[in-house]
């Protein structure tokens, strides 16, 4: 099993190599300093595993890192991020998360619209149907899926209620 976890630190060691890389030349090509901070919130980012918000980056930063940086620091960095295909922003029910994309550009989110409890999932069918398909004057370069539902959890909840009141219901029946 050792092997197994040596393989994925390599794999996610060459992914922020190459991110670094990515900024690096940017950064340069356009005459732009290349700040700690900048370099800080991208290890960050790509040592998140899913979505994150701003105030999460912020945080881990903060505590994990040792590395504070302003809000605006963070917004303007990620906007950046994206820019570049490094992050992707996702709007979840009224809430905005981001999430490193370098190596995942296409992927699906199962959303419960009860608890808002984002679950991404591996759907091969849509990835390789998006991937054949033919756009006129336009050049794919990855796609986000989003699905509506409600969770096994809150469908749970939803039942047990049901359940409760259908009892009540039946209680006060009896007692009248």
């Amino acid at each position: 099993m050792c092997g197994f976890y040596g393989i994925i630190d390599s794999m996610k060691e060459s992914v922020r190599t190459t991110v670094r890389q990515i900024l690096t030349s940017y950064l340069e090509m356009n005459n732009h300093r290349k700040t700690p901070e900048r370099y800080a919130i991208l290890d960050a980012v790509y040592d998140i595993n899913g979505h994150f918000t701003l105030d999460e980056l912020g945080e881990k930063l903060s505590e994990e890192n040792n590395f504070p940086v302003s809000r605006a620091t963070l917004y303007n960095t990620l906007k950046l991020f994206m820019e570049l295909r490094l992050v992707i922003r996702h709007r979840f029910q009224g809430q905005t998360k981001y999430e490193a994309c370098y190596d995942n550009n296409s992927h699906s989110h199962q959303i419960c619209t009860m608890c808002g409890k984002v679950t991404e999932i591996k759907a091969p069918q849509i990835t390789e149907t998006i991937s054949n398909m033919h756009l006129k004057r336009f050049r794919k370069d990855g796609f986000s899926l989003y699905i509506y539902g409600i969770c096994s959890t809150c469908q749970a909840k939803i039942t047990r209620i049901k359940a409760q009141k259908k009892k009540q219901k039946t209680q006060n029946k009896k007692n009248k």
